[in-house]
């Protein structure tokens, strides 16, 4: 139902426009073109009318056919110069872009231009914190594993373990 009054519609606006269309012509042309009387002319004065009338034709040939030329060659240049762009981005391969690194400086220099003054040093504001020394931890006694684990079975090893965990501590 939608449709059908929709189409209607479309029916009408169209049929309204070229009423519109042809009502401008008539306007167009009652303006530029006075009405031709040809009643009470004489022979010579109907033929006079008439090389009038076939020159004012030809002028409007020439012009048509001028507009005509310069509308297929502007056509043509179009085509052409479409085609040389298709030619142009074809031969064209975009590089691969490269990661770059730009430091915070560089990159507030390169937005901000000479104005930029101030330098964000970013590890400025960080903590400092002291790394413990590994190298100064007991050395670790490598030799034979079955020795050492015959050594610290039992309760002898597990008193031994706290007696060498107790001892470089102390020292």
């Amino acid at each position: 139902m939608l449709k059908s009054l929709m189409l209607a519609k479309a029916k009408e606006a169209w049929e309204q426009d070229q009423v519109d269309k042809q009502g401008e012509k008539e306007r167009y042309l009652a303006e530029r073109i006075a009405p031709v009387r040809t009643s009470g002319l004489s022979f010579s004065q109907l033929q006079d009318l008439c090389r009038e009338l076939h020159e004012k034709v030809e002028i409007v040939d020439e012009e048509r056919y001028d507009i005509e030329a310069k509308c297929i060659h502007n056509t043509r240049e179009i085509k052409n110069l479409k085609l040389k762009v298709l030619d142009l981005r074809g031969k064209f391969k975009r590089p691969p872009l490269r990661r770059v690194r730009v430091s915070a400086d560089a990159m507030l220099r390169a937005l901000l231009g000479s104005k930029h003054k101030v330098s964000m040093d970013l590890r400025a504001n960080l903590k400092s914190v002291k790394k413990e020394d590994t190298e100064k931890e007991r050395p670790v006694e490598v030799g034979d594993w079955r020795k050492n684990v015959e050594a610290m079975s039992g309760m002898e090893g597990r008193k031994k373990m706290f007696d060498a965990a107790k001892s470089p501590t102390g020292q």
